[in-house]
């Protein structure tokens, strides 16, 4: 849900619910990083309540415009992080499983010379 006004929408106040200081805070940073941004917060209203109000104030592009480029930097940054990760692990398992063949031959070369 927005609110904000109706004759400047350089400023506005984005409701999200079932959310948290997760997303809010990612969010947060994503915006920070534009240059259009002069002022972005969140508040979490009420702890028992996954409801996080995100306030964005630009320098005059449409904040909602602004919130959805910041959502979709995140998003090519999370696919970025993940796909790091996915190519860590498959690197490591990869030179474990050389490693494990290594000592799995050099164990049978041991028995076969006792």
């Amino acid at each position: 849900m927005e609110h904000g006004s109706f004759t400047d929408n350089s400023a506005a106040t984005f409701s999200l619910t079932e959310e948290d200081h997760t997303l809010a805070n990612a969010v947060r940073f994503t915006l920070n990083q534009d240059p259009r941004v002069t002022f972005c917060g969140y508040s979490i209203p009420h702890p028992s309540n996954a409801r996080v109000n995100i306030r964005v104030q630009t320098t005059g592009d449409p904040a909602r415009e602004v919130l959805k480029d910041a959502c979709q930097d995140l998003m090519l940054m999370c696919r970025h992080v993940r796909s790091s990760f996915d190519k860590a692990v498959e690197d490591f398992k990869a030179s474990n499983a050389v490693k494990a063949m290594k000592i799995d031959s050099q164990d049978s070369d041991l028995e076969e010379s006792e």
